[in-house]
Order: C-alpha cells, then sequence, then structure tokens
C-alpha cells in the first residue's frame, strides 16, 4: 500500500501527519471569516478546530456567529465515529443558493461536546473563506471540510492519487 511522503513543516507550520487519530479538538482565537454571495455570514474568533491525522483543520464556528437567517436545513445526515451524527444546512442569500454545504453535530460525542451548537463549512461552496485574513484554501477532493492555510502542510487525504482511502 501506497504510504504518502510527510513534507517537513518549517518551525512556523503544522504537519498533517503530526495531528492524532482519533481527532483532536482545540479552541481558537484566529479570526474566521466566511463570505457568500458578497455578504459575510459568519465572523468569529471564538471557533474550534478539529485536527485529524492527513486532514487539514476543520473550522467549526459557534451558531451565534454566523447569520444563522441564510442558512436552511438540508436533506441527509452523516455519522462520524469520532463525533457523532451530523445533520446539513444550505446556505442561500437572493437567488444564490450552496446546497448541504455546511454541517454541525446537534448531540456530539462527549469528547466533542465544545461543537455542540457550532457549525463548520465546506470552502469549496462559498466564494471565500478566511483564517486570520488569509484565504483558505479547500481539502482537495469535495468529500472533506478541512481548511488549508499556508501554516499547514500536508500532504492531504484527498488529494490526486490518493492513497487507498
Amino acid at each position: 500500500m501506497y504510504r504518502p511522503k510527510r513534507i517537513e513543516p518549517r518551525p512556523d507550520q503544522e504537519s498533517v501527519w503530526d495531528y492524532p487519530r482519533p481527532p483532536r479538538l482545540e479552541l481558537t482565537s484566529k479570526e474566521i471569516k466566511i463570505i457568500f454571495n458578497s455578504i459575510t455570514i459568519a465572523r468569529s474568533v471564538s471557533a474550534k478546530r478539529v485536527l485529524e491525522t492527513s486532514h487539514p483543520p476543520v473550522y467549526y464556528i459557534p451558531q451565534s456567529d454566523i447569520l444563522m437567517e441564510y442558512l436552511k436545513p438540508s436533506y441527509g445526515n452523516s455519522f462520524c465515529e469520532w463525533k457523532g451524527d451530523a445533520i446539513y444546512y444550505s446556505v442561500i442569500i437572493n437567488n444564490k443558493q450552496a446546497e448541504k454545504c455546511a454541517w454541525r453535530y446537534p448531540r456530539p460525542t462527549k469528547s466533542f461536546e465544545l461543537i455542540k451548537d457550532h457549525l463548520a463549512f465546506y470552502a469549496t461552496a462559498m466564494d471565500a473563506c478566511y483564517v486570520a485574513g488569509e484565504l483558505v484554501t479547500p481539502q482537495p477532493g469535495n468529500f472533506y471540510g478541512g481548511w488549508i492555510t499556508s501554516d499547514i502542510v500536508g500532504p492531504f487525504k484527498g488529494e490526486p492519487g490518493s492513497w487507498g482511502w
């Protein structure tokens, strides 16, 4: 089985290959900002990030820092062995809509209780997502919700030619 070659991080970077499995939840005070159809729908300095081996961080934003009037419950759900059952939301602003582009865990597992009443967003579906003023790159593959910034190195799960996942 192919095992990806870890990119060695500089002192100011993190390698996703140093992240744990099972994942770890941590607080961040970095400003998180999300823009959709020219509206800043989320801005927070109270987000949480989930770190898991081979994945860029997934940021969970408190509902109180999101303009929830633009989010509508969406069809479907999913299950994470670490966090529990997730439900999805679509974002609708005027005539522009992004289907099933955000999710939350209404009853997260004990280890992830801090993300209750928080949502994560797929960066690919938004016009722009920022961490501390830096425009993020979405995690490759259109399945995972990680956000890549210049201080995160891979290779990342979901990249073309992935290693059997």
